[in-house]
Formats: structure tokens, sequence, C-alpha cells
């Protein structure tokens, strides 16, 4: 039983079964890619050649021994962070008293990726209501799908099985919504024009709410910088509170005109003279000056590849991105002790490091060196790249392939860009296309002079009293019972501890913080800081969290550092509710 990396599960874990042996055949008659797909590497036989073959099954260990099925992998999704498995969503619909059968499939891609149902069901009014209204009371809102799709038989192929195939797109109808009203007056139709760009739905109502037609907190983002781009700035929370088009709609108008809601568009400056570096560029260069080089700052990143892969092909699209981007060509130097921005010419391209581990005894130890060499591998801010590629051959058709930025030019949201481009652009070009990303009309070192004119001394004051008043007295560090003593200097070594909350112990989560009127974060955060204050015997609490940063329309597509980590402190003196 293996992770998504390759590496063995604990007991009771789940993990995805893999058969080795000489049970295993040679691969699939006349189907060299699946044979690729299916038939691996096998790294725990002392065979060089030795296979395993991936079942594509989920199991675990019980503890006596035993393995318990828990079903296919391939029924297994990911949307916005969570694995999802979309058998136990199709087991609750079938629950329901109305449907006989179902099927839950993911559709879309990356951010715009959602869960869609297909019932077979009773056909009545108000059926897609009840099923989404049902589901919100039995798992987690991640797991509910957003659209329902009736169907009077599921269409089959000649063997029998679901053809999927053949099941049609949702429709407007297949969204669970209030009576329909169409939009009404200027305010109303400009916002349910965003909606239906960002949501993928024609028709929306005045008293839709924006989260029932499959809205999330990173939907949410991007609505609000459309609202931006209207001159019209408000903080997300704005959205959670008033989550209907018509409510919605009143803030807008309501804030329209006031001065202090309309920011300046960014437009493209001169790179002829000096250019800025953003705020948050600015910090991590005095830690630099400061502490040294450090790879605190990495970004480090890895992807599995299989199949036959185009190496000139994939070295073009890398090439095609270092270009289209100025964040990953930017460089920092330092002129009369103030930091600068230099661009690496465009054509200049970045270097892909290869290796070739086929073959090769204890290929998974030289995998792992070469992992940690580049991601620890040190940076020169002022001679760059601040990037770096290797491709890994591990066999005829896997690949690893490493990539390490510094964090002065990207962040987690940039690094979601950089794959989404990658894909599209080597997709094109093993097919002899041309770049078909748009054009970019503003580049990061816009968005930093943007911000510096924009941050006025005045506005920066603002901002700086109100988190110096803030955070006036707060603690400086967390008084936990550690089982050691803690070291007089910051090591930055870390560790991730996994916790699984049950689909019961999620849905009961999901619907306090609806009866509490906040997001299942606020509802999570205040029990985690519950828990730290038990544990350190404080009731002045501050904990940090990342905020995208990206309040722009603008800077969407834009690799670069925008991430933000806001502290918030949490006063647990007074009586807990």
């Amino acid at each position: 039983l293996l992770d998504n990396d390759g590496h063995p599960v604990p007991l009771g874990a789940i993990g995805e079964l893999y058969i080795g042996g000489v049970g295993v055949a040679r691969g699939y008659l006349n189907r060299p890619d699946l044979t690729a797909e299916r038939f691996l590497s096998d790294s725990f036989s002392d065979k060089p050649d030795a296979r395993m073959y991936r079942t594509g099954d989920l199991a675990r260990y019980l503890p006596d021994g035993n393995l318990e099925f828990l079903g296919r992998n391939d029924h297994q999704v990911k949307i916005r962070g969570f694995r999802i498995e979309t058998g136990e969503i199709e087991f609750r619909l079938v629950e329901h008293p109305a449907v006989s059968e179902s099927v839950v499939l993911a559709q879309g891609d990356g951010q715009d990726k959602r869960l869609v149902a297909y019932v077979v069901a009773e056909n009545y009014e108000g059926l897609v209501n009840s099923l989404h209204t049902y589901l919100g009371t039995v798992l987690p809102d991640y797991m509910v799908p957003s659209a329902f799709v009736r169907l009077d038989a599921f269409p089959l192929t000649p063997n029998g099985k679901l053809d999927r195939q053949a099941l049609p797109a949702p429709g407007d109808e297949a969204v669970a919504r209030q009576v329909y009203e169409a939009p009404q007056g200027e305010m109303e139709m400009a916002l349910a024009a965003i909606w239906r760009e960002v949501l993928g739905i024609e028709q929306i109502s005045r008293y839709d709410s924006f989260f029932a037609l499959g809205g999330h907190s990173l939907l949410a983002v991007r609505v609000m910088n459309r609202v931006a781009a209207l001159g019209i700035e408000l903080p997300l929370t704005t959205l959670f509170k008033s989550p209907s088009l018509k409510a919605f709609a009143e803030v807008m108008q309501a804030r329209k005109g006031q001065l202090d809601a309309i920011l300046p568009a960014i437009v493209p400056v001169s790179r002829e003279g000096a250019l800025p570096l953003s705020f948050a560029q600015q910090r991590l260069w005095f830690l630099a000056q400061l502490e040294g080089v450090s790879e605190t700052y990495h970004i480090p990143m890895a992807l599995h590849l299989s199949g036959q892969l185009n190496i000139m092909a994939w070295q073009k699209a890398l090439d095609t991105l270092f270009a289209r981007h100025e964040a990953l060509r930017s460089v920092f130097v330092s002129i009369d002790g103030q930091p600068q921005v230099r661009l690496l010419a465009p054509n200049s391209g970045l270097l892909l490091s290869q290796y070739d581990l086929r073959g090769i005894p204890d290929a998974d130890v030289i995998l792992e060196r070469l992992s940690v060499e580049e991601a620890h591998a040190s940076f020169d801010l002022e001679s760059g790249p601040l990037i770096r590629a290797a491709l890994i051959q591990l066999t005829d058709s896997e690949y690893q392939f490493l990539l390490t930025l510094h964090h002065i030019i990207s962040d987690g949201w940039s690094a979601n860009v950089l794959i989404q481009e990658l894909n599209t652009l080597y997709t094109a070009f093993i097919d002899g296309q041309s770049d078909p990303l748009p054009p970019l009309a503003i580049q990061y070192p816009d968005y930093a002079a943007w911000q510096r004119q924009w941050l006025s001394a005045e506005r920066i004051q603002v901002q700086s009293d109100y988190w110096r008043a803030m955070l006036s007295d707060a603690p400086v560090l967390l008084d936990l019972p550690t089982d050691r003593p803690r070291p007089p200097e910051q090591s930055f070594a870390g560790d991730t501890v996994p916790v699984n909350l049950d689909v019961e112990l999620t849905a009961a989560l999901k619907r306090l913080s609806e009866q509490q009127g906040v997001t299942l974060f606020m509802t999570l955060l205040s029990a985690w800081v519950v828990v730290l204050s038990r544990l350190s015997g404080q009731d002045d609490v501050v904990i940090g969290t990342p905020s995208a940063g990206r309040s722009r329309q603008e800077v969407e597509p834009l690799i670069g550092f925008f991430v933000n980590t806001l502290a918030l402190r949490m006063d647990l003196s007074g009586e807990l509710t």
C-alpha cells in the first residue's frame, strides 16, 4: 500500500494497492500507453528490471493484518485542495427516496473544477433543490455537487457499462436556486454578468445565493476582483455577509460613491529606469541582507510524469514561461544600498538539468538526494535566475520533474498559474501549435510600482497605526508544553500532522457555522485557538494565516510574490460561547 509519492503508508492509513513478484504480467497486449501507466518500476525489489502493477484500488491495513477495500482511485478527485471519494456522494444520493441510481463526476480544470451529480430519479419540480438541501445535511459543503442532472436512464456502452462520455452537460436547470426573478437595475445586471462569468451559469436570479450556485472562497476572490475593476473596492467578507445577488448589489450601490472605494488602475510603467520592489519583496530582500543566504524561502515542487515525454517541447514550454513572466526573470541588485529590480533577457531561456537513472541500482536513493539538493541549493539574488528546473528519467516512461523558486518571485497561487500554463504550452507544442496563451496586460513590476504609488505615506501610516494598536503588548511566543527545551535560534525545521475529520463531524461543523453566520474556517480557527489556549495556559493568542493578496483582477494571471501573512490576535479572556 503506497501513498501518492510511492511511499508505504502506516497502519490504518489509506493507500493504493500495488502488486509485485513473479506473478506480475509484462503489460497490456498492444496497449503501450496503458502498460506505461499501470506497470511501474518496482523499487522494493532487489531485481533491477522488476515491475509492479498499479491496481487503482484503495485500501488500508486493519490491526489484524487484513486489508480493507475502500474503493477505486479513479473515483477519487481533488477539488480546491480536498480529496473527495465520489462513491461516498453516490451512496448518499441513492439514500434519497426519489433516487434509484447515481454517478458523480468532476468536470472542469484547476480552480474551475466542480462536482456534477447524475441521477436516475423521479421527475418532479424542486428535485434539484431537494437533493442539494439533503446532501448539505449529510455531507460537508465541499462534497455537495454544484449541479444535479436527472435522467430517465444512464447511457450504456455495448458492454453494458456506464458510458460517461455520453452523459449530457448540466444546464441551468441543474443548479439549485430560488424562484427565478431577473436582475433589476444597472448594479444587479453588472453583478449578474460577473457571476455568470465566474460560475459558468447562464441564468442568475436576483435572489440566488453565490455559494448555493457552486461558489467557494477562491471564486469569491475572483468576484471581488471583478467588482474592484468596476471601481468599487469591498472586503471579501462582504460576499459572505450578503451572499444573494440582490443583497450584494445593494452593498455595491451604497459603496459606489465613496472616494476611498475607488482604486486607480494598474498600468505598465517604463522599463528604461529603475524598477521598484514590492513591499513584500523588499521585506525578503532585507532579511537576505541581514541573515545571509538561506533555503527558508525556497518553494520546491515535484511533478511525477508518466508516458512518453517530448523533452524538446517541455524545454520550449519552460523557455516560453520564463520569457512570459517578468517575475521569473527578476534579479535584485543594490544601488547605493537601495534594492532595485533588473530583468534578465526574455530569450535567455531556463536551464533544464537532466539526469538518467534508468537501470541504476539504488535509483530511489539517488532520486531522494537529487531532490534534496535541488530544494536546498542557494540562489544568488543579484545574478539569478531565481528559478531552476531538473528532469530525472526513472524508466522509459517515468520522469520526476523538480522545480524550485525563490519566494521573492513566487507564491502558492503562482505555482498553480505556472503548472497550468506549463501544461497548456506543452500540449500545444507537442501538437505543433504556437503559443496559445493570451498576452499579459501588466507584469509584476507594474504591480510593484502601482502598490508604492497607491500606498502613500498617509495610507501606510493609517495601516501602521492599526497594526501597532492591534498587536500592542501581544505575546512574543506561545508557551506550549514541548517535550524538549526551545532552542535559542529558530531552525525552521518542521513537519505536518494530518488530522482527518469524518463526514458526520464535518457536516455538524458546517451546520454550526451556518447557524452562527460564520465560515467553516472561522469555526475551525476558534476551536484551534481554544486548544492552544488550554495547552499553553494563555488567553491571548496570535495566529498567522496566509492571505492571497490578489485584490485586483489584473494580477490574477501573474506569477509573483503577492501572498501576505495576517496576524490574527484572539482574546480568550472573556466568557467563551
